[in-house]
């Protein structure tokens, strides 16, 4: 690969999205050109190794591969890069987590069915613990190795978007359920 492919690699990724697809390169140029995007694709996060296999696989496709890789690249600008995700709670213990939180909310559910005069209370904690379990969620979606690393830094911004910038720079998780709730048994 020489520094002229890196570079082509890097104008066609960064390029808008086109209504015109990228014509495929000259025949004897498509090992270069194909190995360039997807390795400096793959460096950027935008392109998980497992879809080398149908991304970039045949030269008639080109453009419209391309542009998939322009969109995830506007799409995940300042979006976090997924060395993030080793620092929230692993997969199995978010699972336990989430277990946890539908547990309570269906409690929750019942109890709203059966303290009617609370009715308000109950379903402000219903609401509480839905958002919690969206966090909960994105955490478990951002540690799944089954995932593609795109869905996987989805998951994180959308995170970040729910716990708020300065929680998630310091890797600060809210509760699994609102304990803020439960009152003091002393």
């Amino acid at each position: 690969m020489t520094g002229a492919e890196v570079v082509l690699a890097f104008y066609l990724l960064t390029a808008p999205v086109s209504c015109c697809p990228e014509a495929p390169p000259e025949t004897a140029r498509w090992p270069a050109v194909q190995s360039a995007v997807r390795k400096l694709a793959v460096e950027w996060e935008i392109l998980d190794e497992r879809e080398t296999g149908y991304i970039l696989a045949k030269p008639e496709e080109f453009g419209i591969d391309v542009n998939l890789l322009r969109k995830r690249y506007q799409e995940l600008k300042g979006v976090p890069r997924i060395a993030e995700a080793q620092r929230l709670p692993d997969r199995d213990t978010c699972c336990e987590m989430i277990k946890f939180n539908r547990s309570y909310r269906k409690s929750l559910d019942n109890r709203h069915l059966l303290e009617t005069d609370r009715a308000h209370d109950i379903q402000t904690a219903i609401r509480e613990t839905d958002r919690l379990y969206a966090v909960w969620d994105s955490v478990r979606d951002a540690r799944c190795d089954m995932y593609y690393i795109t869905v996987r830094r989805h998951a994180l911004r959308k995170l970040r978007d729910l716990v708020g910038e300065e929680s998630y720079a310091v890797g600060e998780l809210p509760p699994v359920v609102p304990t803020w709730r439960f009152a003091d048994t002393k």
